[in-house]
């Protein structure tokens, strides 16, 4: 009998560890379950988040509906963590197995337990804080994709790298730009048929745009395209490249060309079909770049190309000639959609220029194009030419321009939604306005700040925010349904779902939820800082959640001057949970109380100052903005110690402090004109202490 129950106890042992390994291994598994089958099907994971615009299509769309229209208003904060970072957070969360990855600020990775926000892991690539110099728009990052048992993430400075996903470290890395040129990584890849697909940035600094891919097992590039050509003398790279160079002028490869693919991409599995948006021309200014005119092919163009090869099947150009930095790099979503009675498969875009696009996402054939925000530099885009009717003097050739959008666009990076039960397209709009010069003394300067465009125009930003608003647009009829207006633009990107709901952060530090079918505000959340990462929703254990990133920042947190001075900025960084019945509390976040600064007296002519003013307006302004009014991102300069404009040359000429990311601008800037800086920027703090 004692033998007996020994051998049972043995069996029930042995049992235990084989199911326990069992368990673990699936467990340890669970990741390397993304796989290519797993990203076609996204849509059937209902419950998470694989892929950064929810599917292939980037729809954004959730098919959960435990959050509803009618019980929304028992939303509560589940759980929030702390970045530690103090500025701009614009990513999208991965959610799979109960773990949500994201980024932050510097490219930093974060894995938490998706239920309680308890971090598991932390991944620092340490990128050299002298890059922040080459980050046109704030040291952000909008996200990972995960595959294989592996997170992939683009840095700042150019790498990719590939961490397992249990612990964070790193399995490979590549550095896939010239590090010499300021080439920077700010846009989430995307896994497609294995391989990781990866742009860069870097526009308005004077690199040649490509995209290129890299086997997710190995790192080896698989492929590059470039989207402009370079030096004519040498052999194209591609077919394309050499029908591309026929639409240029001058020489343009010695100022860079343009055309990044900074952020979005989708893809059609059964197509086969992958598609890019590029960026505005390097420099922006037409004249300069491309002297003697020309379409300069392919930037401010959507692109579709093979993802084995990275052969270009066909594409579309929004902006042909741009001379305003109109990119198309802005979401692009995929829908079958009923159009003239018949159902079209379709590929759909509100880049900057301000027009609404619909394309045959078979062919690029234009099938419609609308304004959907106030548009002054041109009329309307031919439907037989498929190219847009621009309005005289909007090129700026002979005299300045006041148009719209200006270039932060219609619509930005943040990405839109789309919901087939509404049919409707939500987009975060802005209304904006730019003021384009030509600078008649460009001289290209290898790394600097090249548009070609003089902006002595904005040496100080008007009081009063350009404002923003939650557009619902219907893109078979081509027409707005509904709007929510904002006092301020730069708000979040879009989520929408099942449950009728429309959810998004707002710039002066709120989290909304509206009905999808009439535009109705039914939720609000009040997070105390902008808003700017794209909502999410997952659901774990029959729990529906809703996440987002918080936390200012960005090119209009940096430049917007007075327009943002009142703006609730906190410094500080967060990720958000949110649950039905939830009742957690914000923590206290640290204040930022800046005393008034006592004059310091100096001595300068007044033609000095407006040197000095011009100066800072056209190196200074895009970090520290407008005026020299900080966002709240990067120091306000008025309230610098005295020690600060005592040590003012070496800092600004010498890269004092290069360390903490405030490079030296010696080659680009002479000693006067720091000089000029300088006794401006005392101007402006004396101004402040009197209250002007």
């Amino acid at each position: 009998m004692k033998r007996r129950a020994k051998i049972i106890v043995l069996a029930l042992v042995s049992f235990s560890l084989i199911f326990i390994n069992t368990v673990g291994a699936q467990k340890k598994n669970r990741a390397a379950r993304i796989d290519d089958a797993a990203l076609r099907r996204a849509d059937e994971r209902a419950g998470e988040w694989i892929t950064h615009g929810r599917n292939y299509a980037e729809t954004r769309f959730s098919s959960l509906s435990k959050i509803t229209a009618q019980n929304v208003s028992s939303l509560g904060l589940a759980w929030s963590f702390d970045t530690e970072t103090n500025r701009g957070l614009e990513a999208t969360p991965i959610i799979t197995d109960g773990v949500l990855y994201t980024t932050g600020s510097w490219s930093v990775v974060f894995a938490l337990d998706a239920r309680t926000g308890k971090l598991l892991w932390k991944w620092d690539p340490e990128v050299p804080r002298e890059y922040g110099r080459k980050a046109c728009c704030d040291v952000v990052n909008r996200g990972v994709a995960v595959y294989g048992g592996r997170v992939y993430v683009g840095t700042i400075d150019g790498r990719l790298a590939a961490l397992d996903a249990r612990t964070g470290k790193p399995v490979w890395q590549v550095v896939t730009v010239d590090q010499n040129n300021s080439y920077t990584i700010t846009g989430a890849p995307r896994v497609v048929k294995g391989k990781v697909i990866i742009g860069n940035g870097g526009g308005e600094y004077g690199v040649r745009g490509y995209v290129s891919a890299y086997d997710a097992a190995t790192g080896k590039l698989v492929w590059r395209f470039y989207t402009v050509p370079g030096d004519p003398s040498k052999p194209f790279e591609s077919p394309a490249m050499e029908r591309a160079a026929k639409t240029w002028t001058g020489e343009w490869w010695k100022v860079g060309g343009g055309g990044t693919v900074w952020d979005s991409m989708a893809y059609d599995a059964e197509l086969d079909l992958l598609y890019i948006g590029t960026g505005n021309g390097s420099p922006w200014n037409w004249q300069v770049r491309s002297p003697g005119g020309g379409d300069n092919l392919y930037l401010s163009s959507i692109l579709a190309l093979r993802p084995d090869t990275g052969q270009m099947v066909w594409h579309y150009q929004t902006t042909p000639g741009d001379t305003w930095d109109y990119t198309a790099t802005q979401h692009i979503i995929l829908a079958d959609l009923q159009i003239g009675g018949r159902q079209r498969k379709v590929l759909m875009q509100a880049p900057k220029n301000g027009f609404f696009y619909v394309l045959d996402r078979a062919t690029g054939e234009l099938i419609s194009a609308e304004p959907y925000v106030e548009i002054s530099w041109a009329k309307e885009v031919d439907k037989k030419t498929a190219r847009p009717v621009e309005n005289p003097g909007a090129r700026y050739k002979d005299a300045p321009a006041i148009l719209k959008p200006g270039p932060l666009g219609g619509h930005n990076w943040q990405p839109m939604s789309f919901n087939p039960q509404t049919g409707l397209v939500y987009i975060p709009a802005q209304d904006t306005i730019g003021a384009y010069l030509a600078d008649r003394k460009f001289q290209f300067r290898p790394g600097a700040w090249n548009t070609g465009v003089d902006f002595s125009l904005l040496k100080d930003a008007p009081p009063g925010l350009p404002p923003g608003h939650l557009l619902a647009w219907d893109p078979v009829a081509q027409k707005e349904r509904w709007r929510v207006g904002y006092k301020s633009m730069w708000n979040s990107g879009l989520l929408t779902t099942a449950g009728n709901l429309v959810f998004q952060g707002t710039a002066d530090g709120r989290f909304v939820a509206y009905s999808a079918d009439r535009g109705e505000k039914l939720w609000e959340f009040n997070v105390g800082i902008g808003v700017l990462g794209s909502p999410v929703t997952y659901e774990i254990d029959g729990v529906q959640y809703v996440s987002v990133m918080a936390g200012w920042g960005g090119a209009f947190a940096l430049i917007g001057g007075n327009a943002i001075a009142d703006m609730p900025v906190q410094r500080v960084g967060r990720v958000l949970t949110f649950t039905l019945g939830a009742k957690q509390s914000l923590p206290d976040a640290p204040k930022q109380n800046l005393a008034m600064p006592a004059p310091i007296e100096f001595k300068a002519s007044a033609e000095t100052i407006d040197a000095g003013a011009g100066v800072f307006a056209q190196w200074c302004a895009v970090c520290h903005g407008i005026g020299a009014v900080g966002g709240g991102v990067l120091p306000d300069l008025r309230y610098s110690q005295p020690g600060i404009y005592n040590k003012f040359s070496e800092i600004v000429l010498d890269g004092t402090f290069a360390g903490v990311g405030m490079p030296g601008f010696k080659k680009w800037i002479t000693r006067d004109e720091a000089e000029a800086i300088r006794v401006f920027l005392l101007k402006r703090r004396a101004d402040l202490a009197s209250g002007k």
